[in-house]
């Protein structure tokens, strides 16, 4: 059944105006219009642009949900569970802020000062900035394009070389389970895979290289390939590159 643009508009609550520009960039185009020239959407442009609003709802930018939705790999079902996820943890978040509005009123209405660490209580964002970072990562086409061209530029024998040198650090970690993550000498190997991304692949700051730690036990296809090496390795070396990644991070805050 054929939607036009007010009836769209009336059961999502978005804006004509709105949906007539998500047409013009290309991020919901209608699937026909009529012989009159009207735009018709149908169950699939209602599923789009529901995922649409989703991405909003976590404050991405349209062109980023764009280049997300149009990926050749993009997953509709798993990007919903990570949005449940992130929603609920929002929600969690808002409750959190108003426990602290309340405590801040209560302050007031005491003549009190408030500790300084109550007073900011609710505000970190950080989890869902990590998701935003993650379906870039994940889904950005310019970061794939980089990395296949980067890759198809190298010859046989440096790609073998390249090879070899991640398999040397992942045996390299696998020797050091036993120790802490936060090990210098297992520093040393995470600082090696960072530099190899960033000299390989593609440019990846710190905040992308933590999240792609969480994507190597997250995706069961990364974890599994990573923990044929040793059992275990995929989290070890999540927890590692996490470590390494904020201490980049707060040395670049520092530095500021």
């Amino acid at each position: 059944m054929p939607y036009t643009v007010k009836q769209v508009a009336t059961l999502s609550g978005v804006s004509v105006r709105t949906l007539h520009h998500y047409d013009a960039i290309g991020l919901l185009k209608p699937m026909a219009t009529s012989p009159a020239g009207y735009r018709l959407y149908g169950d699939g442009d209602l599923e789009r642009l529901q995922t649409i609003l989703f991405f909003r709802e976590l404050e991405f930018a349209l062109p980023d949900i764009k280049a997300i939705l149009d990926h050749p790999g993009f997953d509709r079902k798993e990007a919903l569970i990570a949005h449940r996820r992130l929603l609920l943890e929002k929600q969690q978040r808002l409750t959190g802020l108003v426990g602290t509005i309340d405590r801040t009123i209560e302050a007031m209405e005491r003549g009190k000062t408030m500790d300084a660490k109550v007073m900011f209580e609710g505000f970190d964002d950080a989890q869902i900035e990590a998701y935003r970072q993650e379906a870039r990562e994940r889904w950005n086409p310019e970061m794939v394009d980089e990395s296949y061209r980067r890759w198809n530029s190298y010859t046989k024998q440096e790609k073998e070389e390249l090879k070899e040198k991640q398999a040397d650090i992942y045996n390299q970690l696998a020797s050091l389970m036993d120790r802490d993550p936060s090990d210098p000498a297992v520093q040393a190997q995470v600082e090696r895979w960072y530099r190899m991304i960033n000299d390989t692949w593609y440019t990846c700051p710190p905040e992308m290289f933590r999240n792609l730690g969480s994507l190597y036990i997250q995706d069961p296809r990364f974890q599994k390939n990573i923990d044929k090496v040793r059992p275990g390795l995929s989290e070890f070396k999540q927890k590692a590159m996490e470590i390494f990644a904020d201490r980049l991070i707060a040395e670049r805050e520092r530095s500021r």
